[in-house]
């Protein structure tokens, strides 16, 4: 295997999560006596340019399928966490009527609708046609396609290109990560801005976050690595921003390396100096995360079957994918988690992959008052925990596994 951005051959493994169904490939009650498709789920380190990677054994137009289950506009925290983000860009760049933003992976419309509130024209890219089918009914024009540099070109020849380009956790999805970012190039106006937020590596590796590692995440990305990538296409970081979200992520900007109308900020520097401190380029920092996991690992199994064992109901909230990782990580089935809860109708009915653990409404869980709550989407647990207060009512406990389990 070669690394998917600089070709030098991949010796070093950074995790192995053995093999598991895709993430998002929920059940349907009919499909659970049939056989799931397992892929290895075994994550590389390149010694030469520290791009941390899965191979990709599921291909991207088999994960992003026309019935895609994420739907963005689901989680209050992160509509407004959009909301935010088109007033800061609105402030700082002056975007107005005569610009055009344009958003790789829309989704359902979550955030251009801010934008398209402010009287600023907006076009999404999205390769599922259901999520873009509710962005389009919400007024927001949508390209139903993936993104790379054919269909940069052909959207540049109609004389439609971005003076704002951005993308929130797509970096990490295309396993043609270097075409991808060349597209973006080849969109953006002379003076155009482009944002891209992402999960930050070395907050996966400190935190232990191996659950945000899945089949749709092609890559784990560092700034030092994604200014490598941007450079390599002729584009330049003149900021960046360490933001709370996904459990620590980034939000990184970029102009044509030849736009000299943006001053570069020092925090560009400083972050770069901080990721090598911290020993983002030495191979010694990625050891040991396989037995962080582990730990982690035994630590929850040992919780849930003491549950099972004191006669406790344990219940979990939000189908996310990186629950999915750490439940078949884990080895966890419906018999020690008794089901799910998760707001996406578009999930409930259905059932975990792999662990056959079925999603229902809140009006269920409310029905059923378990002893434990399990929060899969810890990065939303303040959320969470808000929205659930009433199981104190019953005695309910919240349990959040990462980084390391907490009985709250």
């Amino acid at each position: 295997m070669q690394c998917r951005f600089c070709k030098t051959e991949l010796k070093h493994v950074f995790i192995d999560l053995i093999n598991s169904p895709a993430s998002n490939s929920y059940l349907n009650p009919e499909q659970l006596n049939e056989p799931e498709t397992y892929y290895p789920l075994k994550v590389y380190i390149c010694h030469n340019c520290f791009l941390v990677q899965v191979d990709e054994y599921q291909k991207s137009d088999a994960l992003f399928n026309s019935e895609y289950a994420y739907f963005s506009s689901y989680s209050r925290t992160w509509l407004a966490h959009a909301q935010k983000y088109t007033q800061e860009m609105i402030a700082r760049f002056g975007f107005s009527a005569s610009s055009k933003v344009i958003e790789i992976a829309s989704n359902d419309g979550y955030l251009l609708q801010y934008f398209k509130e402010k009287n600023v024209p907006v076009l999404g890219i999205e390769p599922t046609a259901n999520t873009a089918k509710v962005a389009m009914e919400k007024g927001i024009e949508t390209v139903v396609e993936f993104f790379g540099t054919s269909l940069a070109k052909k959207l540049s020849a109609q004389n439609i290109q971005a003076d704002l380009l951005l993308g929130n956790n797509v970096l990490a999805h295309v396993p043609d990560i270097r075409d991808f970012v060349a597209g973006m190039q080849v969109i953006l106006k002379p003076a155009g801005v482009i944002t891209m937020e992402f999960p930050h590596l070395m907050q996966l590796v400190d935190n232990n976050q191996f659950d945000t590692i899945y089949h749709e995440h092609f890559s784990y990305l560092s700034f030092y690595t994604v200014k490598q990538l941007f450079e390599s296409v002729g584009l330049e970081m003149f900021d960046v921003e360490e933001i709370p979200t996904h459990g620590g992520s980034l939000r990184i900007y970029a102009k044509h390396k030849n736009d000299n109308s943006k001053e570069i900020s020092p925090r560009v520097a400083a972050l770069l100096a901080k990721e090598i401190k911290q020993g983002i380029t030495d191979l010694n920092y990625y050891h040991n995360f396989q037995q962080k996991a582990f730990d982690i690992k035994l630590s929850l199994l040992s919780f849930l079957t003491e549950q099972k064992k004191a006669g406790k109901k344990v219940a979990a909230y939000g189908a996310a994918a990186k629950g999915n990782t750490l439940l078949n990580y884990c080895g966890v089935k419906n018999d020690l988690v008794d089901f799910v809860v998760d707001s996406n109708p578009h999930k409930q009915g259905k059932y975990l992959p792999a662990s056959h653990i079925p999603v229902v409404n809140e009006a269920y869980l409310k029905q059923e008052k378990p002893d434990y709550v399990l929060i899969l989407p810890w990065n939303l647990k303040d959320e969470i925990k808000d929205q659930l207060a009433y199981i104190r009512d019953w005695k309910g406990k919240f349990v959040v596994p990462i980084p390391s389990l907490q009985i709250d």
